[in-house]
């Protein structure tokens, strides 16, 4: 009698977590929408459009409205990635990233998209051929063949969809080749609330879009504005060798704009990494992810964590506590990418504390134009900034200002090859060490090419008047 009891509880009790809501449920999903529609219609008003769209790395709140109407049209244009650095880039609602899609678990996306890639930029020729666009949404459940067909251009798509899981999902085209229409810029974020929201509750809101740019010179030397030309390196691209890897599409922008926060603030960044090929190791110096959703999704929850591991498409809610004022660094703790731009600061004031940094690239105040000279630059501000100034006295290191007037280029380029054996039995090296406390140069494995690049903008330092060429992270 007892064990004919016991298994009716136990019969009940499963019927019991059987009939439990489940927010999953694919029979509550809406799993049919409309078939796309396709016209010859060209929209010529604004790129992007739609009350749930946030153009930049503040999260907008969100749209109540149960419908969202969304339009980014796809565009040809050129934007500059790093100082000096201009890119023939191709965008959604014509910027990079493209802008973020907020909305919620239930509703639906109304999107509508114009191939408009044959439109001149104005005040530039086209420097790109117009091509074949689509649209591929990570937060939709459709089938790709009807809604993320390629459109040509002037042509218009028009579709929708019902939002059925929360998380932070990618957007991108995908016409092929995807590597390269993703690498030059047509990706962006959709963030879905849970249908009852967020279980905490946060005093800021961001946006952070991690993504790889590889560029070249224009081999046809095109140029804008009197700057040189940069477009898609497509050999750099197949081997995956970035030569910018960036937060919301600009190296070191968030550093020059640090995104505000206040001592005792809780701060919600949604973390997207778009790839297209490298993982982030996202990272906040100076505090712990108090709460951590992978994709984006509180059911899939971490606590404490200082690193979150992102791999191409991957993203995460990271909170956290801003324990006190300062400047907290975010940074790709895979220091390779950092140094080509992955950084950017949560500062409690309103300009960023700039001996904070000096272990990370921050840009100087002039800008040179020569490829191989804002490479050397760039690369001087990832590796050599903690220990060197450009115009502003002696550090760990001498100050490079002046250098190329103390030194041969013959000099440099076997310091810059070889410290360690430099050292070995050159006397002003050795002397040099002594000047600065013993403390030797860490040999960085620089090859020709790089050391070319240094030596060009030290020259281009020592050419500038006074004072033009000062890092500000030298101060």
């Amino acid at each position: 009698m007892k064990s004919r009891l016991l298994l009716l509880v136990l019969t009940l009790s499963i019927a019991g977590c059987g009939s439990r809501s489940d927010p999953y449920d694919p029979a509550k999903m809406d799993l049919k929408p409309a078939p796309a529609t396709l016209s010859s219609e060209r929209h010529k008003g604004a790129f992007a459009s739609g009350n749930s769209l946030s153009m930049g790395a503040e999260l907008k709140p969100l749209d109540p409205s149960p419908v969202k109407e969304v339009r980014l049209d796809t565009t040809h244009k050129i934007i500059e990635i790093a100082p000096g650095v201009k890119f023939s880039a191709w965008t959604f609602g014509d910027q990079v990233p493209g802008p973020t899609i907020r909305a919620r678990v239930g509703d639906k996306i109304r999107f509508t998209m114009t191939n408009r890639s044959d439109e001149p930029v104005p005040g530039v020729q086209v420097t790109a051929a117009p091509m074949m666009h689509s649209m591929d949404f990570h937060a939709a459940m459709v089938s790709p063949q009807d809604k993320y067909r390629s459109i040509a251009p002037g042509q218009t798509i028009t579709f929708e969809f019902t939002l059925n899981y929360p998380g932070i999902f990618m957007y991108h085209c995908g016409t092929p080749m995807i590597l390269e229409h993703i690498a030059s810029g047509m990706y962006g974020a959709v963030i879905v609330e849970p249908r009852e929201g967020y279980p905490t509750k946060v005093d800021r809101e961001y946006v952070i879009v991690q993504s790889e740019f590889y560029a070249k010179p224009d081999p046809d030397k095109r140029k804008v504005g009197g700057a040189p030309l940069y477009v898609l390196d497509g050999d750099r691209l197949r081997a995956s060798q970035p030569t910018h890897t960036v937060f919301n599409g600009v190296h070191n922008g968030m550093v020059k704009k640090p995104l505000p926060a206040k001592a005792g603030e809780r701060v919600r960044l949604h973390v997207l990494n778009v790839g297209p090929s490298k993982t982030s190791s996202f990272h906040v110096v100076g505090t712990i992810f108090d709460r951590v959703w992978i994709e984006g999704n509180p059911d899939n929850q971490f606590r404490g964590m200082q690193t979150v591991l992102l791999g191409s498409s991957n993203s995460a809610i990271v909170e956290f506590l801003i324990p006190e004022a300062g400047s907290y660094i975010m940074v790709d703790h895979h220091f390779a990418n950092a140094s080509q731009g992955a950084i950017g600061l949560i500062s409690t004031s309103a300009k960023a504390e700039e001996k904070e940094l000096e272990h990370h690239n921050i840009p100087a105040s002039a800008t040179p134009t020569d490829p191989d000279t804002v490479q050397g630059k760039l690369a001087f501000e990832s590796k050599c900034l903690a220990c060197h100034s450009v115009g502003q006295g002696k550090k760990l290191g001498p100050d490079i200002a002046g250098v190329t007037k103390r030194r041969s280029d013959e000099w440099l380029t076997k310091w810059l090859k070889s410290p360690d054996k430099m050292l070995e039995s050159d006397t002003d090296a050795k002397a040099m060490l002594k000047e600065y406390g013993n403390i030797p140069m860490p040999n960085q494995n620089l090859s020709d090419a790089e050391i070319k690049q240094y030596l060009k903008y030290f020259h281009w330092i020592d050419s500038q008047p006074a004072g033009a060429a000062t890092a500000q992270g030298a101060r």
